[in-house]
């Protein structure tokens, strides 16, 4: 098919996270969804493997309207680090703690034990030798501070353009029915309501101008002066338009992405423009 097709897709939720260069201990999240993000939404509604090449999925043309942008919110963790008593168990499956503890505590007596400040991360679990029980390769002694950042109530209108209405199609027939669980960026955060919205003839900007606000927008359905942001993949590279979020594959060591160019609009909504019957 030669002309252009967009599939458009709902994405709101209490909570989404769309992390751009985060790591353990701090994880980011972009002001909107990512194309990688998004990629991998429907990668996993379609059943494909990680090691999967990804296809004309990689090759839509990407762009998002922020409806409801949301707040971001941080959400600070500590984890391990004080005293907790030791359990009969834990001296039996970790060597390392049972050699500490036992040094100074009287024998035979558990649960009024305190170790102080010990902590095995689960990141680093191993088979000891000797007995064949799970055990913490490397030990932490001091509690981890992580920091994990969100988008509060927000909504967006996310568009996939492409030529082949049929791929579209099996997407939005995919984010349906997935044959995964589906997730906001993070596992915390599950949609709510309907993804797959519609097909519609057009390009992304035509698609954005001529649906009404999601229902559940920041402004109330029939308000006047409403333009929304959006944001749409550039066809050719931009200077200082860059984002690191073009998915290569997605590997269970870690995914692969290059850069990817957009620019920003604000959408004029016609005023006949189609409205939404969705479950929120």
């Amino acid at each position: 098919m030669t002309g252009r097709h967009v599939l458009l897709i709902r994405l709101a939720a209490p909570l989404q996270s769309w992390g751009i260069a985060g790591r353990f201990a701090h994880r980011d999240t972009h002001s909107r969804p990512t194309k990688s993000g998004v990629i991998g939404l429907c990668a996993a509604a379609l059943g494909l493997d990680r090691e999967a090449p990804l296809g004309e999925l990689s090759e839509v043309r990407y762009g998002v309207r922020a409806d409801r942008p949301g707040v971001r919110v941080r959400d600070y963790q500590t984890v391990g680090g004080g005293t907790f008593p030791l359990r009969p168990r834990d001296l039996v499956t970790d060597h390392q703690r049972a050699a500490k503890a036992t040094a100074t505590a009287p024998p035979g007596v558990f649960g009024r034990v305190d170790l102080s400040a010990w902590y095995g991360s689960p990141k680093y679990v191993t088979t000891d030798p000797a007995s064949g029980a799970l055990v913490s390769k490397e030990v932490r002694r001091h509690a981890l501070i992580t920091e994990r950042w969100y988008l509060a109530d927000a909504a967006f209108l996310v568009g996939l353009e492409h030529a082949d209405q049929v791929l579209l199609m099996r997407v939005a027939h995919a984010l349906e029915h997935p044959k995964r669980l589906l997730w906001l960026g993070r596992k915390a955060c599950p949609p709510t309501g309907d993804l797959a919205l519609r097909v519609v003839p057009g390009t992304l900007r035509e698609a954005f101008e001529s649906h009404a606000l999601l229902p559940d927008a920041a402004v109330p359905q029939g308000a006047t002066g409403a333009r929304p942001w959006a944001w749409i993949e550039s066809p050719r590279p931009l200077p200082g338009a860059g984002v690191p979020d073009q998915p290569v594959r997605f590997d269970t060591d870690g995914g692969v992405h290059g850069l990817r160019w957009e620019t920003r609009h604000r959408i004029t909504i016609t005023p006949h423009a189609h409205g939404w019957d969705i479950i929120l």
